[in-house]
């Protein structure tokens, strides 16, 4: 049987083969720490209360049918309001900005609306899911190491040499999958870049366009601030499109309601886009949303307290991977910023395990970790980066900070018996 090319060229998940593996070893009755899934557990992060009640008191009113194409007129005022008020953004509800069921959909028609085949799209590695973007819509893709020295946040140096000619330079903060964040420098650097080359481009020529990923922005830990590229560089405002929701802030992965706002002309192209592949948020939990993000202490106060939980279990692996380096196991670990991620480094390639297996990469260490130390982690090859680098994410949503712990001693171990 013969299947379309763009189908039978797709790359298949490193995140669901681990994924896949976890599985198989639970249901042999092992006890696995899952740090592997974007996700929250509802028994340890449930949504805010008021978002639960709100969707089901309108499923209870009968908001079940068709929502806009382009979301709620009240879902997409309440986003607006709430950017202007929390960022300092002034989009139109009506004409700049764009509702649908998470942000998925938001980015590939991003994609699709910026993005011809054979155009470059440039954007740092590791990173989640561009390269599976850049297929999709037929992309050549110009993937930019980072460096640990950096936070693997990339930086204008890295960037300058591959914007030329590019369309799209897709960026994310706090970025999934290292929990870091942006400068203020750093990023101004970035779009002083994205302004000098759109100056250069003739009237002819497509401009390069920012996909700015900010999903977390309000999961930051501490001093941290989040910048974004419009509120440093308001000329850029013509050559950003954002991607935003809820599904991270107030850990409702499943109710599937995100944002996407920017310049009209692209957003406009987007509904359409949208329209037709028919990935609208439903119409009960946009309701229930529109009625949530205009209560700033309710809003508040669940940020507060997801926050102090997410970044107590952060602090405790953080605080444990260091542990482990000052009795000079290899392992190493970077602050963590924002997000539900810690940046973790296990450099055992080159060891071999007691039954005499090569560690030759990093997909055999995640497999040894998931195997002697029941610790189940991604490997930033699943983003973008070399197999050689020994580098993981650790995704804190969906276990207890005790599992956590528990799991440290678990992993000195695995580290003792290897040769």
């Amino acid at each position: 049987m013969r299947i379309s090319r763009l189908a039978d060229q797709l790359s298949g998940s490193e995140i669901i083969r681990i994924g896949n593996a976890v599985s198989e070893q639970i249901r042999q009755g092992a006890t696995i720490c899952n740090l592997t899934i974007g996700d929250f557990d509802p028994k340890l992060f449930p949504i805010p209360e008021e978002l639960r009640k709100g969707v089901m008191a309108a499923y209870e009113a009968g908001q079940t049918n068709y929502p806009p194409a382009a979301g709620t007129a009240d879902l997409r005022q309440a986003a607006a309001d709430f950017l202007q008020k929390r960022l300092g953004l002034s989009y139109s509800p009506n004409d700049e900005l764009l509702v649908a069921g998470g942000s998925r959909p938001l980015i590939y028609s991003a994609y699709l609306a910026l993005v011809d085949p054979g155009d470059r799209v440039v954007y740092p590695v590791p990173s989640w899911n561009n390269n599976h973007y850049c297929h999709l819509s037929g992309a050549s893709q110009v993937m930019v190491p980072t460096q640990p020295e950096n936070d693997f946040m990339p930086t204008a140096a890295e960037l300058a040499p591959h914007l030329e000619g590019a369309t799209l330079l897709a960026l994310c903060s706090p970025l999934n999958p290292t929990g870091t964040v942006f400068s203020k420098e750093v990023l101004e650097e970035i779009c002083d870049l994205v302004l000098a080359e759109n100056k250069r481009r003739g009237p002819d020529e497509k401009p390069l366009y920012i996909l700015y990923d900010q999903i977390y922005w309000l999961l930051t830990f501490g001093q941290t601030q989040h910048f974004d590229p419009v509120s440093l560089r308001p000329e850029l405002r013509d050559y950003v499109v954002y991607i935003d929701g809820i599904s991270k802030c107030f850990a409702a992965t499943g109710v599937r309601v995100g944002y996407s706002f920017g310049p009209k002309l692209v957003i406009d192209k987007m509904k359409s886009l949208l329209g037709h592949i028919g990935a609208w948020a439903p119409k009960a939990e946009q309701v229930a949303t529109a009625a949530v993000l205009p209560q700033t202490d309710v809003v508040d106060d669940y940020l507060s307290d997801l926050k102090d939980g997410l970044q107590a279990s952060l602090e405790a692996a953080y605080q444990g991977l260091k542990d482990l380096r000052s009795q000079g196991y290899p392992v190493d670990a970077i602050t963590p910023a924002g997000a539900i991620y810690l940046t973790a480094q296990v450099d055992i390639i080159g060891r071999t395990t007691a039954s005499g297996t090569l560690l030759a990469s990093t997909k055999e260490i995640t497999d040894y970790l998931l195997t002697e130390a029941q610790l189940a982690v991604v490997p930033f090859s699943a983003f973008g980066a070399s197999a050689a680098e020994p580098w993981f994410r650790l995704s804190v949503g969906a276990e207890s900070k005790d599992s956590i712990l528990a799991a440290l001693p678990r992993l000195q171990a695995a580290l003792d018996k290897l040769k």
